[in-house]
């Protein structure tokens, strides 16, 4: 197996310098590639996105960040607790059962 050594400066008077050698594998980290269950949850999220006219650009003045189902309205993605959806979405998001935050709840 290959080594990989590395000379080090003394640690205090009177000590020899030391060199530390280390064994180095050949293993090479691959390269990121999508799992089933991306794929899977890819199509299921899309297929989510088509049923519930969820789109990536506001609809008029209506946006997910004005929304009374989105979680966090100061953060650019958050958690849409709608019973239909309950995904993060983008403050600039629609979909189609936005509901505009109740007075009362501002």
């Amino acid at each position: 197996m290959p080594m990989a050594c590395v000379d080090r400066e003394s640690l205090g008077r009177g000590r020899q310098p030391l060199t530390v050698c280390l064994i180095v594998a050949d293993y090479v980290i691959p390269e990121p590639e999508p799992k089933e269950i991306d794929e899977r949850l890819s199509i299921e999220l899309r297929q989510l996105a088509e049923n519930a006219v969820l789109k990536g650009k506001p609809s008029g003045n209506e946006r997910c960040e004005n929304c009374r189902y989105y979680l966090e309205p100061y953060k650019d993605i958050s958690y849409c607790w709608h019973l239909k959806l309950r995904i993060l979405v983008g403050a600039d998001w629609w979909c189609q059962w936005w509901e505009a935050i109740p007075e009362n709840e501002s």
